[in-house]
């Protein structure tokens, strides 16, 4: 699966309103994890901080990645999430091969 793309993205949001982001990625998931190409979308709470998490993505490739980004979905979720959110996540791509 060379052309597969793995990604960690860091969210943080607003003292407090974790909740809110655990309770929009569990309307968001599962048309995310129906869209063509997507492996893996799952999000993590942060151990001992309940504002900040960890989305790991695995799409098999990159154009489905692309379309991921633009869905209707996507649109409207990063929208609503500005709400809640601290700032900008933090996306941080994997190489495709682990290294130990």
């Amino acid at each position: 699966m060379s052309d597969s793309v793995r990604l960690v993205i860091l969210i943080e949001t607003l003292p407090g309103r974790g909740r809110e982001q655990v309770e929009a990625f569990a309307r968001l998931a599962p048309a995310v994890r129906a869209e063509d190409g997507c492996l893996q979308y799952d999000l993590h709470e942060v151990s001992g901080d309940r504002d900040r998490f960890v989305l790991v993505e695995h799409w098999a490739t990159r154009a489905a990645l692309a379309a991921h980004d633009v869905a209707p979905h996507m649109r409207e979720a990063d929208a609503a999430n500005k709400a809640f959110r601290a700032g900008p996540v933090q996306v941080i791509e994997l190489s495709g091969t682990p290294v130990a």
